[in-house]
């Protein structure tokens, strides 16, 4: 009898497309650049505010569901129905890696949804009444599944007349097996601990030191400076300077510090830190450091040891440690890296880059919290 269960089970699960199966729980917009096509998953779309949806295999069929609007949608037929009326698509849905993929356009026109893109981010945020929610989009080609998705490389950047040795990992966010997080020492506000123990207790493929904190006092809690987020949990406030957030699709932002209240309280945000200040501002070096809050009349002439973060056009992560360098020298090379938008994370002798069960830089004290890569 077992037998019987049990080769039915499987028969079924055969059956069951893989966009329900174990399938990457990030989201994202394919964009086709040559008909400016724009395609949702529907995974994305069963449970959004009160959209159903069901599959069925034998032919490929969705069906699409909110109060009274109902669309029949087929994969890899342009034939489709609003209502039980006929309509004609300009483009099919399709499956990739798993995945399917129906026109956005045709369904949020039909579900009466709002679509604001922002190309400096790389995203569209998709309005429904009250409910909103924010999806990386990427150029239809570019197979995330396919790439690699960490690159650790040395690298030499010239900055005027000096050249700099630069540690870079660049990591590929919407890659289904990347998983962002932020962490603190011990897990605890105060504590500090080694960047390797630190990440090998969290299962980190890729480790970097976080924001900046009371490195030099000489009681046991040594306070981090500024905003930390982890599990979509605020666990420490913060002032101005620039706050790097990140959502559960890998959706990554710099955020000023002025606006992040109000960003946080939407709840989209996962995790993330305020270091600061920021170096690169779509595309440009950008660095306002009055703005940010920063006193310290040495922020843009002293050099040492430096630890940043950016962010590319399609949605990568850079990395990078380098030493001997100034703000705006860290700003330059960050710019030469490829960064779209980019900001400085505490350095000195807290400037620590792990990759790969090692240290590629090693920093000369324990550290209060960190930016987190698991390659799961």
């Amino acid at each position: 009898m077992k037998k019987v269960v049990l080769l039915v089970f499987l028969a079924f699960v055969c059956f069951v497309p893989s966009t329900f199966g174990a399938v990457p729980a990030k989201n994202f917009v394919i964009v086709d650049a040559t008909s400016n096509e724009s395609f949702v998953p529907i995974r994305f779309l069963n449970g959004y505010n009160g959209i159903s949806m069901t599959w069925t295999s034998t032919d490929q069929r969705i069906d699409i569901v909110k109060e009274q609007v109902h669309l029949t949608l087929f994969v890899g037929k342009t034939a489709a129905t609003l209502n039980d009326e006929s309509v004609q698509l300009s483009t099919a849905p399709f499956n990739d890696n798993g995945i399917t993929y129906v026109p956005l356009k045709f369904v949020s026109e039909a579900m009466d949804m709002q679509l604001i893109w922002d190309k400096d981010s790389a995203s569209v945020k998709i309005n429904q009444g009250e409910v909103s929610a924010s999806l990386p989009f990427i150029n239809q080609g570019k197979n995330t599944n396919n790439s690699k998705p960490i690159v650790s490389e040395k690298k030499t950047f010239k900055v005027g007349k000096k050249s700099f040795n630069v540690q870079m990992v660049t990591i590929s966010l919407l890659h289904p097996k990347i998983d962002l997080d932020v962490v603190l020492a011990s897990d605890t506000i105060g504590k500090v601990e080694d960047l390797s123990s630190l990440a090998k207790r969290n299962n980190a493929a890729v480790a970097i030191n976080g924001t900046f904190f009371d490195a030099y006092t000489t009681g046991e809690f040594k306070s981090p400076y500024g905003y930390i987020i982890s599990g979509n949990e605020l666990l420490h406030y913060g002032d101005r300077r620039t706050v790097f957030t990140y959502d559960k699709n890998n959706l990554v932002q710099l955020i000023p510090g002025d606006e992040f209240q109000d960003r946080f309280k939407q709840g989209t945000i996962e995790g993330g830190l305020q270091a600061g200040p920021r170096l690169i501002t779509n595309g440009k070096v950008s660095l306002d450091v009055e703005k940010e809050g920063f006193k310290d009349p040495k922020i843009l002439t002293g050099a040492g040891a430096r630890s940043a973060l950016g962010i590319t056009r399609d949605h990568k992560l850079i990395l990078i440690t380098t030493s001997g360098a100034t703000i705006p020298q860290l700003a330059e090379i960050m710019k030469q890296a490829g960064a779209y938008q980019a900001m400085n994370l505490d350095g000195g002798a807290s400037s620590g880059l792990y990759y790969n069960g090692k240290y590629i830089t090693a920093p000369g004290r324990k550290i209060s919290n960190a930016i987190i890569i698991r390659n799961q």
